[in-house]
Parts: structure tokens; sequence; C-alpha cells
């Protein structure tokens, strides 16, 4: 069975950092894209981040662009997101998932088929 399992939310002042984790079990870890996304109160899912299997390509929102760094270690099972200058705006649970249509697009909620449970992300303002 797949695990995908965050860490790393809490409550941060706005234009602070956090470091979101998200540790794989129960498959090629290698073998996937990964990806973040959020969800806010009220509103729909929607893609924050991406990287490939190598972690040679990423991708990003435009609301995030610049402020937010995906990375992944396939020795450690792990693909992270740091997250800097963080603005009110930005809260919402974090969710990673694995991308396992390969045909699909990296931004697209569809390409991912193995999703974890969440973390909390809060910034004040």
């Amino acid at each position: 069975q797949v695990y995908l399992v965050e860490s790393g939310g809490g409550l941060v002042q706005a234009g602070g950092s956090l470091r979101l984790s998200c540790a794989a079990s129960g498959l090629t870890f290698s073998g996937y894209g990964m990806g973040w996304f959020r969800q806010a109160p009220g509103k729909e899912r929607e893609f924050v981040a991406a990287i490939s299997r190598s972690g040679g390509s990423t991708a990003y929102a435009e609301s995030v662009k610049g402020r937010f760094t995906i990375s992944r270690d396939n020795a450690k099972n792990t693909v992270y997101l740091q997250m800097n200058s963080l603005k009110p705006e930005d809260t919402a649970t974090y969710y990673c998932a694995a991308k396992t249509f390969d045909a699909g697009s990296m931004y697209a909620i569809t390409s991912y088929g193995y999703w974890g449970q969440g973390t909390q992300v809060t910034v004040s303002s």
C-alpha cells in the first residue's frame, strides 16, 4: 500500500518560512513525478509545484514562483517544499501527490493518483 505522509506545517507570521516534507512508502519513489497542491477553506484544490522523477525539471504556480522551491531526495523517498516570504493568502492545507498518469500534465490534479492526508499551513498577518 502506498503512503504519502506530509509534515512541517504550522503557524507562521507573514514573511516567514516553512519547509514541508512528504515521506513516501509502498512505491518506487524514483519512478514517480511528485507534486504539491493546496486547498484553502471554500476553495478548490490548486497546483503549487511539481518535480520530475530525477528532480531535473520543476514547475510552479505563478502565485508562488520565486518564493517556493520544490526538491526531492530519492535516497530518502522524500519530497520537500521550501516556502519563503509567506503571505496570508498561502494559508491552506498542503498535500503532496505522486503522478501516476505519465502522459498527464504536471499541473493537473487528475495526473496524480496517490495523495497524502495533508498538513495545515497558517500564515498570520
